[in-house]
């Protein structure tokens, strides 16, 4: 579908569905149709625009230019912006088309999505019900299918409670990698952009596209040299205990007692941990001295608003900002000590573990409960969602069948930069959802990925005998967080020896084009570090060095040193090593010839 022809359907449907509410500023069809004809245009000249026919919904406290940013307070926004934020910037140049500005819990503060004096913004499918907050708007357009990507953000669980509601997929990176000038903050140091999709694929694209360093941002990240690049085949999914899963409504426990036997058919091998320490560290975000950090974002304006009687202003939320007003230096600074100490202990209750895996939220009210009782039940929905910006955790909130009428959702969580592996058994777990709503059996590759690459980085490297998977040093790649990538084969320029090692290895050397076979291997991606690694390691006679592959291009491959080789048996008629322990046959022949 063209960009023009997608921005079409989304008029259509935002008309169709008559749903005000999820939207603060619709920006006009015709200079929408305008933006998606200049993208189609750039298609066909030849550019490559990865997200070009998709539409874009941007939470309102995200700048887009020529949009005011209210944040959900229409004193607030009365200028409009003349900057895109850097995030959604970058969904622009690749093809996004803008569609508008959506509502919100005001200053993203709270997880219900009632908080607005645009009005209460409702679940998409059931009315009567909260659509989760704060980032509700963009979650119900992607969740009606007007947008493809809605962007959210995320301190408490904004990006991650309205997937859950849904039934769509939240991802929320580890803290700084998407960068967040542009944003009016909720609490500067916890503050994430999201994502909001219905395809997971999707999601991570655009993940990736928003991710990497922008030089307005002081508290941005990059990847680390040794980011680990793909999910092990058998990893450890750490669960709650029974008595962490207490807040939970009995069908959201029986729920997500179904979606920890399907990670179990993925091939994880499931643990149950304490993690009451962390549920107790996340009352620091409401309950203690970081909700000056709320305060020192909106504070002042709030203040003076309440004061002069603003109707626009959310009381709610008023009383929650002008909490943060009193609060000292020294509590301030105690209480970021007392999360230092509590990032260290979720790190030790999680050793052992590759992810930990948790319910996203607690049950699904209704918006007449959420009104009757605001604080409550809104503290209750951030169980398992306030403590992970906290902690410094990476979360990818993906739908895991119904419960209570609606749709039920669960959240992987990984450790800071392991954002690859939550999204990796969040792939897994989709696969085996499709395969048993066809009765097909469930497969888990032996290749321990799945899914789309969030990271951008890594070096190829290419394998041709002990580390190729279902061999014995297969898990060397694994630890260094390896992805496999496909199956290669070398130029014909290439023998293969069997070596007298322990275990028993091949040896690949180039005799030279035309002199030797295409020998067949496989491609994993690898971190520089874990390049390094791998190479200091490295036992002797083996080589790390170019090889050429079938279709003329080079990537770094194991060999092996000349002398070895040529003291070797010559099993390069069997153009693989797994074919040649498959024949059971002796080594084809005496020492290679090399040169």
């Amino acid at each position: 579908m063209s960009a023009v022809e997608r921005v079409r359907a989304a008029y259509r449907r935002i008309a169709e569905v008559d749903r005000p509410e999820v939207w603060i500023a619709v920006r006009p069809e015709p200079e929408a149709l305008a933006a998606a004809a200049d993208v189609d245009a750039r298609v066909a000249a030849g550019e490559d625009l990865p997200l070009a026919g998709t539409t874009l919904a941007v939470k309102d406290n995200v700048d887009v230019a020529g949009f005011p940013t209210t944040a959900g307070c229409p004193s607030y926004g009365v200028t409009p912006a003349t900057r895109t934020a850097p995030a959604v910037q970058r969904l622009v140049d690749a093809g996004a088309v803008v569609l508008g500005k959506t509502n919100l819990d005001q200053f993203a503060t709270g997880l219900v999505g009632t908080r607005s004096p645009y009005g209460a913004v409702r679940h998409a499918t059931l009315p009567e019900r909260v659509s989760g907050g704060s980032s509700s708007g963009s979650a119900v357009a992607v969740a009606l299918g007007i947008a493809d990507v809605g962007i959210g953000t995320d301190t408490a669980g904004s990006g991650r409670v309205p997937a859950a509601f849904h039934g769509i997929v939240g991802i929320k990176t580890t803290l700084g990698l998407v960068p967040t000038p542009g944003v009016v903050p909720a609490c500067r140091s916890y503050d994430v952009v999201t994502t909001f999709t219905r395809d997971l694929d999707l999601g991570v694209l655009a993940t990736r596209l928003m991710t990497g360093p922008d030089a307005a941002d002081p508290t941005g990240r990059v990847w680390p040299p040794d980011v680990r690049l793909g999910l092990r085949p058998d990893p450890v999914v750490a669960v709650p205990r029974a008595a962490d899963l207490a807040p939970l409504s009995a069908g959201w426990r029986a729920a997500f007692a179904d979606a920890v036997d399907a990670v179990g058919r993925t091939g994880a091998r499931v643990v149950e941990v304490d993690v009451s320490p962390m549920l107790e560290a996340a009352r620091l975000l409401y309950d203690g001295a970081i909700v000056a950090e709320r305060y020192a974002a909106v504070g002042e304006f709030l203040a003076h608003a309440h004061a002069a009687g603003d109707a626009g202003v959310d009381p709610v939320v008023a009383g929650i900002v002008l909490g943060g007003r009193d609060v000292t230096a020294a509590a301030y600074v105690q209480d970021r000590e007392a999360l230092d100490r509590a990032r260290a202990d979720a790190l030790r209750t999680l050793a052992g573990a590759d992810l930990l895996l948790l319910p996203t939220t607690t049950e699904h009210p209704t918006i007449a409960a959420v009104q009757a009782d605001p604080v409550a039940i809104n503290r209750r929905l951030g169980t398992y969602t306030n403590f992970v910006n906290l902690l410094d955790l990476a979360a990818v909130a993906v739908p895991a069948g119904e419960a209570d009428g609606g749709p039920f959702g669960v959240t992987v969580l990984a450790r800071a930069f392991d954002d690859q592996l939550a999204l990796d058994l969040a792939a897994r777990l989709r696969d085996v959802q499709e395969r048993d709503a066809t009765a097909r059996p469930t497969v888990v590759s032996s290749g321990g990925t799945g899914g789309a690459l969030v990271v951008d980085g890594g070096v190829e490297i290419a394998v041709f005998g002990a580390h190729l998977r279902g061999q014995p040093l297969n898990g060397q790649l694994h630890d260094l967080g390896a992805r496999f990538v496909r199956t290669v084969a070398t130029s014909d320029a290439y023998r293969l020896t069997a070596l007298g090692t322990t275990p028993p290895k091949p040896g690949l050397v180039r005799a030279g084009p035309g002199e030797g076979a295409s020998i067949a291997g496989e491609a994993w991606l690898v971190s520089l570090a874990g390049l390094g690694r791998l190479l200091a390691t490295l036992p002797a006679p083996m080589l790390l060095g170019p090889v050429e592959l079938a279709d003329g291009t080079w990537v770094v491959g194991f060999g092996c040193a000349l002398d070895a080789a040529a003291a070797g048996d010559d099993i390069t008629v069997h153009a693989s090593w797994p074919a040649y322990l498959r024949s059971g046959t002796p080594a084809a022949g005496p020492a290679v010839a090399v040169r």
